[in-house]
């Protein structure tokens, strides 16, 4: 296969920040993404009811943006700086996405301290991707992409160490 078809690229970026049935903490989520990233976030709705904790379908319980091309290469460079570029091998998954959280959003670089919004941290999804994965998510002809051509969870470890310079271990 074509070397220039084997490279990998970050397609997006997903915060996202729960909040739960409190709307005060989905206001300061909410304010926490857009100091952050500088866009407005999109509100997160249940689809379930849990009466048990007082959740019903359609009710707003956290806040979320997602981030493609250079914002989300330079988003996901402070995100790794914050955790002292290191990331354990279980935030990786078979498909070659990546997840993780921040406990705190003053640990990430160039982000000051708001006390309106108190101490609070968020979670991020890296999603990797290939030339050609367009053929599985366009509207007319979709068709499967071959297991050949699928980012597993190695290429993804070695990808994010040659890129952005960061170790994985067990216990990051």
């Amino acid at each position: 296969m074509n070397q220039a078809m084997k490279a990998i690229t970050v397609e997006k970026i997903t915060v996202n920040i729960g909040a739960g049935k409190d709307q005060k903490q989905l206001e300061k989520a909410k304010s926490l993404i857009k100091h952050i990233t500088n866009i407005d976030p999109v509100p997160t709705k249940t689809n379930k009811r849990i009466a048990g904790w007082g959740l019903r379908p359609g009710l707003p319980i956290g806040a979320k943006v997602t981030l493609r091309g250079k914002d989300a290469v330079v988003l996901l460079k402070r995100f790794l700086e914050a955790k002292d570029m290191q990331l354990r091998e279980k935030s990786f998954d078979d498909q070659g996405n990546i997840s993780f959280g921040i406990h705190e959003y003053i640990d990430i670089p160039q982000t000051k301290y708001d006390p309106k919004i108190g101490s609070m941290g968020l979670e991020c999804a890296v999603t990797l991707q290939r030339p050609g994965y367009r053929v599985m998510k366009r509207r007319i002809g979709k068709v499967k992409i071959p297991r050949r051509h699928r980012i597993n969870k190695q290429e993804a470890i070695t990808f994010m160490k040659n890129t952005f310079k960061i170790s994985v271990g067990e216990s990051a």
